[in-house]
């Protein structure tokens, strides 16, 4: 009998898929060439990306320059398998390998990534054939995971490279009925929200250097079905993103019961059942976990910002479309997503840069009457919002629906209270302030009494003066802090001049000027502190003079007596709390 021609070969130690084999062949530098056969065996097989991320992460930035041959054939070849193939498999791959190539930074990424892409002499040709598929296939894709494949491709392209031609590209091909074609069809919030992202992208690219077709589009667009369905994605989005904040810290205003009450009096044994303890973390744990908030689906607020900036429409259905059965509306969770990034805006630069997008939004949709006056005394209206009570001080529960006004100006006291430091977010404090100021001017241009806990702004901004002259010497330098100050005071003087208008009672209006005049110490070494006597813009006269006033008629009444003050030499207190530690 002939022996065998076929030998044993030794069993391996593991088994490496045949796809990272591949990988390992197109990124070697002595291999350049690669077959016809490698190419369809490549694109068949189904992409392995953590092993494709790990592969090009061990390649230096110079070093893939040196492989741009290999880039380049790998995107011409998905380019064309992409046009002719129904399935996902090729999206997926060359998905995987732009987000692996092109997070790394490159020192001139608006010319290297273009090469190794396209190369240089064959960029405009390529990817304006890559914007006409992605079109295409987003619109008229043949099953709806494909499209969504194809939108993430898009995604990807238009974020990872946004800071390059790249999406110049997309810009020239108009994606804008592609994408709203896309989001009527979908199902999931989740591809609803990255086709919305997308948008947001586009419209934002190089949008104070031309006219941003996106952007016009976004203020043409009147479909209001697909409106409605991007709003409620976007609400429920907010909710989910609220709910990260409150699994990090439960601040759930906890219901009266009798085991509850009996807890309280030490004798929890009694009670008829135990509730598990709600979880806690300390304090670091807390603070580095409130630091990596909110999620990359953040990202979708921007979209909405230029979407509320641009139509009034989508303002308007956004503010007024109500929730479904047992679920808040989506301006409700939106409101209540914006009360905990305002809480915390102070733990990174990018949750007080999405705090800073919502309030703007607020303020967009306060300074448009009609929405306005419906914000403010409409019954319709009416929310019932979860806000943020994870740190002290604490506003007033109220409990029950109320007019969303309200809650905007709860929104804009937490974060003058929950945000005092040395190095203080003047920009944050400015859209606060502002917010305030409006709602005011509203209605007492209106003369719309609105029933809310106002001796509770009245306290916060007159500590915020306190926090303002006991640091001034460190605050002093930072940028528009002037523009600060004469809004704190203006907006106290239009509360002044005004609150008969808009006040509910002649008690809160007492409850105001007693309160100024207690501090009016206070605001006299304001001004000196900052020199604001000379400074025509701003009204902190109107204060001092009423505080003075008030003061002679008190002494003359009382000569004995000493009207009540807070001298500013230590830093006072915002409802019974201290200011936070100012840090640098």
């Amino acid at each position: 009998m002939e022996p065998s021609p076929l030998t044993l070969q030794a069993r391996p130690e593991s088994f490496q898929p045949k796809i990272v084999e591949l990988y390992q062949t197109l990124f070697n530098q002595q291999q350049n060439v690669k077959s016809e056969g490698f190419w369809r065996e490549f694109f068949l097989l189904p992409p392995n990306t953590i092993e494709l991320r790990r592969i090009l992460g061990e390649i230096s930035p110079d070093g893939l320059l040196q492989l741009q041959s290999q880039t380049q054939t790998l995107f011409s070849r998905a380019v064309v398998e992409i046009k002719n193939d129904k399935t996902t498999l090729t999206v997926q791959t060359l998905t995987a390998f732009l987000v692996a190539m092109l997070s790394k930074k490159f020192t001139n990424p608006s010319s290297e990534i273009i090469a190794l892409i396209a190369g240089l002499d064959q960029a405009d040709t390529t990817l304006t054939e890559v914007a006409a598929d992605i079109d295409t296939k987003i619109r008229h894709g043949e099953s709806l995971g494909l499209r969504q494949k194809v939108v993430n491709l898009a995604l990807v392209l238009a974020a990872v490279g946004y800071k390059t031609p790249l999406l110049s590209y997309f810009i020239h091909r108009d994606l804008f009925p592609s994408i709203m074609k896309y989001i009527h069809d979908a199902e999931q919030d989740e591809f609803i929200v990255r086709a919305f992202i997308l948008l947001g992208l586009l419209a934002n690219y190089n949008k104070f250097e031309f006219q941003n077709p996106y952007r016009m589009r976004m203020g043409d667009f009147v479909n209001e079905n697909i409106i409605r369905k991007i709003i409620a994605a976007v609400g429920r989005t907010c909710s989910s993103m609220r709910d990260e904040y409150v699994a990090v810290q439960d601040d759930s205003l906890e219901e009266w019961s009798v085991t509850g009450t009996l807890a309280y009096l030490g004798l929890g044994s009694l009670g008829f059942g135990k509730k598990a303890p709600p979880r806690t973390l300390d304090e670091e744990a807390a603070k580095t976990m409130f630091g990596l908030l909110p999620p990359s689906t953040a990202a979708v607020l921007l979209s909405t910002y230029d979407f509320v900036n641009a139509n009034k429409l989508f303002c308007f259905n956004m503010v007024s479309m109500a929730g479904e059965k047992q679920h808040e509306s989506a301006f409700s969770a939106y409101l209540s997503l914006t009360s905990y990034l305002v809480n915390h805006a102070h733990q990174s630069l990018r949750t007080g840069l999405y705090a800073r997008l919502n309030l703007v939004v607020l303020r967009i949709l306060i300074e448009d009457a009609a929405l306005c006056k419906q914000l403010c005394n409409s019954n319709e209206t009416k929310l019932n919002v979860r806000l943020c009570r994870q740190r002290q001080p604490y506003l007033p529960v109220v409990r029950g629906e109320r007019v969303p006004a309200t809650i905007m100006l709860d929104i804009a006291v937490d974060g003058i209270n929950h945000n005092l430091r040395r190095r203080l977010d003047v920009d944050l404090y400015l859209a606060c302030v502002g917010i305030i100021f409006r709602i005011i001017s509203s209605l007492s241009k209106s003369r719309t009494r609105l029933v809310h806990h106002w001796s509770d702004i009245w306290r916060s901004l007159l500590s915020f003066v306190r926090f303002l002259t006991s640091y001034a010497s460190s605050l002093r330098s930072l940028s528009q802090l002037d523009v600060l100050l004469d809004d704190v005071m203006n907006l106290i003087a239009l509360a002044l001049h005004t609150g008969d208008a808009f006040l509910p009672g002649p008690a809160d209006y007492d409850d105001l000027f007693y309160k100024v005049v207690e501090t009016g110490d206070v605001l006299m070494k304001f001004r000196d502190v900052y020199n604001l006597s000379n400074r025509p813009t701003n009204a902190i006269a109107i204060p001092i003079e009423v505080s003075k006033h008030y003061t002679s008629i008190l002494s003359k009444s009382h000569p004995q007596t000493t009207p009540p003050s807070t001298t500013p030499s230590t830093p006072s207190t915002t409802n019974g709390t201290e200011f936070m530690d100012p840090v640098s």
